[in-house]
């Protein structure tokens, strides 16, 4: 079905992988459009409760974009290409269902990027983050200057944009980019562990959650009028009756998403 991703669907759990390992995973605009299409179906496939985002060998996640599709584009090119990669990603962050990236090895520039436009991140002890897109005359344009400075604070991502430099995977969990580091041989079954317990949860409720946490970063939201509308929505959903009697009676809820 794709080029440059390859897909499986576990348990609910649907995991994409850029497979493109003879670039380390690069972004071109194949996979930029693959990776549109794949998120869209996590949206539309009642079967996907979940998503982890990876990349395919032992030394990448996604080493960057594709650096020979920047040569001769115009200033409006370029803004149009920043555009469709912030659209791609905003799809990513505010996807209702949980979508974890796990880091395999580098995550630099449009890789980095991705990462952090989904929930959280796990990395692999091997993993490198950075955005070194000066080095080429350039800033991080699929929403990377918003994004880091969000997860990591204004002083250490102006420090990491302007001077190009890579931290690894324990400085990514000490600055909090990274919710865990694992050996690499066990970075997916992390990811799948997380997300078979988070599934067992109420998905509409999972889903709030991360629309409100969104919602902190909206200029064009009040958070705590968003948080009061969407804990009211609960009370009028299944999901909400069958879990307060599940705790009521001693026992786990059965959720159905309604």
């Amino acid at each position: 079905m794709y080029q440059t991703l390859l897909t499986s669907i576990e348990n609910g759990i649907c995991i994409i992988t850029i497979n493109r390992p003879d670039k380390l995973n690069a972004l071109n605009k194949t996979v930029m459009e693959e990776i549109n299409t794949a998120v869209d179906e996590v949206y539309s496939n009642a079967s996907i409760k979940a998503a982890i985002i990876t990349g395919s060998g032992p030394k990448s996640f996604v080493a960057g974009a594709d650096i020979s599709e920047f040569i001769g584009l115009s200033v409006e090119e370029g803004k149009a290409l920043a555009k469709k990669g912030q659209d791609i990603f905003f799809k990513i962050e505010h996807s209702a269902k949980p979508i974890i990236a796990c880091v395999n090895g580098f995550a630099l520039g449009g890789g980095c990027e991705l990462a952090m436009a989904c929930h959280f991140r796990i990395a692999s002890n091997n993993a490198k983050f950075g955005q070194p897109e000066v080095n080429l005359g350039l800033l991080p344009g699929y929403g990377g200057t918003q994004r880091l400075t969000q997860l990591i604070g204004k002083g250490r991502a102006i420090e990491l944009m302007i001077s190009g430099n890579m931290i690894d995977a324990a400085t990514a969990l000490q600055y909090g980019l990274v919710n865990y580091v694992v050996p690499q041989e066990e970075l997916l079954a992390k990811g799948l562990n997380i997300l078979h317990n988070i599934i067992s949860k109420a998905p509409i409720a999972v889903g709030k959650c991360i629309a409100a946490a969104n919602a902190v970063f909206d200029e064009t939201k009040d958070g705590f009028a968003f948080e009061v509308e969407a804990f009211g929505e609960c009370f009028g959903t299944k999901d909400k009756l069958e879990g307060t009697n599940a705790f009521l009676e001693k026992r786990k809820p059965v959720f159905k998403g309604e």
